[in-house]
């Protein structure tokens, strides 16, 4: 699992050109693996960089950043790549919080970068994502006992009470 921010058009509608973006990329330390696959090496790791197609036509540009539990990588990602969007005349815009973002950004998409990565290491069996040794607030969550839960161990309490008072009414009505 990766989490994906992209790099669009500033007006929705416009052709994307790729072009001036895959200069720009070039120009920062951009390598092409032999499956074809660009990789962005910035300081805290490397980025995957890749297409968004519709419709056979390339609509943004795609960074795949891999999740962990160090969010150094991400903040670095936000910082480079708004500064990249600035300089290409385009925007960058991160998918899971449904908004365009600038560098100062960071600490907005870090916090869904670690949630997205909790998610993927205690949910949905991802290993890599998250160390098992790294508890977050929603792991701690996790743990509690849930609201939900407590309803029903409630309801269970009040319908066994329901049930000793109708039972002894019963039982004395039927002695009688």
């Amino acid at each position: 699992m990766r989490y994906e921010l992209l790099l669009q058009t500033m007006t929705p509608g416009v052709p994307y050109e790729p072009a001036k973006v895959d200069a720009l990329l070039a120009e920062r330390r951009v390598v092409a693996r032999p499956d074809g696959l660009r990789v962005w090496q910035l300081r805290g790791g490397d980025v995957e960089v890749g297409e968004l197609r519709e419709g056979g036509q390339v609509v943004a540009t795609e960074l795949r950043v891999p999740l962990s539990d160090r969010p150094d990588l991400v903040r670095e990602v936000v910082t480079e790549a708004a500064s990249l969007a600035a300089e290409a005349g385009a925007r960058l815009v991160d998918p899971q919080l449904g908004r365009s973002l600038s560098a100062n950004d960071d600490g907005v998409v870090v916090e869904q970068y670690m949630r997205t990565a909790w998610y993927a290491g205690h949910v949905a069996g991802v290993s890599a994502a998250m160390s098992a040794g790294s508890l977050s607030e929603a792991a701690r969550e996790s743990r509690s006992f849930m609201p939900s839960g407590r309803f029903f161990l409630i309801a269970i309490g009040v319908l066994f009470a329901l049930y000793l008072v109708v039972d002894s009414l019963m039982s004395n009505l039927g002695g009688r």
